[in-house]
């Protein structure tokens, strides 16, 4: 059982999200949490008690060194595939359609949607694909960064990606840490169940389609694609837009490389993890749920990635791409593009067990029973986390966390159930990506203006419209699941109803307002470029 500190509990996590605020650094300030809870744990320096927790969280649990390692040959993977070109040959099979604004738009859409390994490296690559083609068809940049922003964490957070690694180890840690483990689904069905209350991420993405299909705009977007679409500047006249850092994995080294080169490693990672845990998960009788029950998913993940890795390193041998010694540079490489991510993975679970040892979760729980209602918690939580989540810029963070608050909540506040448990994990997902999508100190908000070629603060402005909007249906959707325990399932089609409907009311409110006018069904265009879409 954690030791009751009372409101010192609070301390750590408050701090990491205070110093994040100040400095805008989350990795030292999540550093700093872990530090004075070893002080106030040990009554002393927290130094040694510090360092235990950080080793602890690397080295006790199995688990998590395969998610570590699964993190790591990911890296690897998408490094070599953006060398030998795979990146480019998905990227030009998909756009040979394209002659129009919607249609870059829609491109740009699904490519964000196929790549859901990681949000970095599907802001870097449908970013560089598609970033000369969008400015042949006047969409602006802040557009591009949008379509990049809504489809990197939204999409990563809900696939096959080291997003899902880390959340699914998150709730695992609090299972083994709460003693529940033997009384609840596993993380992982915990994690699936969660996804159709992760309703943010998934109204998100729908927003993006119903954007780019619709070619309705309002909020400083339609003066960013209105610009666009009259002068031919894709920026701002005044705007700094990011560079393109595309060169630190270097450029391909296969011109014209087809496809195979993207879908043999891509294919062998997906069908590896399925058919692994499938493999680990079976037996006579069992249920599909019961086989994600007692499947060993962070072993599938490192199994798929290792089998991505191998097959793009034979592509690169067998087509005389690369020698073997710069195949293996190209590894390394890529395992340093996720050691950013690795830093935070690890400060997230030493913060958990802080929380844990300190009994934070226990303290929120006995002041939130009998005061919170649970037909409003879900929405309560949905706001706490999107505020921690905008301040400090990170999601990871954001959920790390909340993670050791949320899940005793649930728990306790239901009575020893773990039927309200995905309630509330989805509805902690989903504020941790409304956050990350608008704060301005974001990695993949930065990111997304970066190869999308746009001013970071231009893009910020711009898409805040478009989240605030989703954010305001989600509020919605989880109001109505409080009130009528409908399943989110049935509810999300009501959501996307609201969004369409919002976004053609808002369309035409503001198109009228700054004198442009709407084509039905097409895209907002100025009065001096009526051929302005297919």
């Amino acid at each position: 059982m954690p030791t009751d500190f009372g409101a010192l509990s609070l301390v750590p996590p408050l701090l990491a999200i205070g110093l994040a605020i100040v400095t805008r650094r989350a990795m030292i300030s999540l550093f700093f949490g872990i530090w004075v809870g070893g002080i106030i744990y040990s009554g002393s320096v927290g130094i040694p008690q510090t360092f235990d927790w950080i080793i602890a969280s690397i080295g006790e649990s199995t688990f998590n060194a395969k998610i570590i390692v699964f993190t790591l040959l990911l890296g690897a993977g998408i490094a070599l595939i953006w060398r030998l070109g795979g990146a480019i040959a998905l990227a030009q099979f998909a756009t040979r359609w394209i002659d129009s604004h919607r249609r870059i738009g829609v491109t740009a859409w699904l490519l964000g949607l196929i790549w859901s390994f990681d949000d970095y490296a599907n802001n870097a690559i449908v970013g560089s694909a598609t970033k000369d083609l969008a400015d042949e068809m006047r969409m602006s940049r802040e557009k591009l960064a949008y379509i990049l922003d809504s489809t990197a964490a939204p999409v990563a957070t809900i696939g096959i990606s080291s997003w899902v690694a880390f959340q699914i180890g998150l709730i695992n840690q609090q299972y083994e840490q709460l003693g529940i483990a033997a009384e609840t689904p596993s993380a992982t069905s915990t994690f699936l169940q969660s996804i159709p209350f992760n309703v943010y991420s998934i109204l998100a993405i729908a927003m993006v389609g119903i954007i780019v299909l619709t070619q309705r705009d309002f909020g400083e977007m339609l003066n960013a694609e209105t610009r666009a679409r009259r002068t031919g500047n894709v920026t701002r006249e005044e705007a700094q837009p990011l560079q393109n850092i595309k060169e630190e994995l270097g450029s391909p080294v296969i011109e014209d490389a087809p496809l195979r080169m993207f879908v043999a490693p891509v294919l062998a990672l997906i069908s590896v993890v399925v058919g692994g845990a499938a493999v680990m998960g079976y037996a006579p009788d069992r249920t599909a749920l019961e086989m994600i029950d007692n499947t060993n998913i962070a072993t599938a993940l490192v199994w798929g990635s290792f089998a991505m890795v191998t097959t793009a390193v034979t592509l690169a041998l067998t087509h005389d791409a690369m020698t073997l010694d710069e195949a293996m540079e190209t590894v390394i490489d890529g395992f340093g593009t996720m050691l950013t991510a690795i830093s935070i993975i690890v400060l997230a679970w030493s913060i958990g067990t802080v929380a844990e040892v300190l009994g934070t979760g226990a303290y929120v729980t006995a002041y939130a029973e009998g005061i919170v209602s649970p037909l409003v918690l879900p929405i309560i939580i949905f706001f706490v986390t999107s505020f921690i989540s905008l301040a400090i810029g990170t999601s990871w963070g954001t959920m790390s966390i909340m993670t050791p608050i949320v899940i005793p909540l649930a728990w306790n506040i239901s009575g020893g159930s773990s039927q309200f448990i995905p309630v509330m994990v989805g509805a902690m997902f989903s504020g941790a990506i409304f956050g990350d999508n608008c704060s301005p100190i974001s990695d993949t908000t930065i990111l997304s203006a970066t190869f999308a070629g746009s001013d970071h603060i231009d893009h910020v402005r711009t898409q805040t419209y478009y989240a605030g909007t989703v954010f305001l249906v989600a509020t919605v959707v989880f109001l109505l699941y409080g009130l009528t325990k409908i399943t989110p399932l049935v509810l999300l089609p009501v959501g996307f109803a609201i969004l369409f409907g919002l976004v053609y009311i808002f369309s035409e409110w503001d198109a009228q307002r700054k004198d442009l006018f709407v084509k039905p069904g097409a895209a907002q265009s100025s009065k001096l470029d009526p051929a302005s879409d297919d």
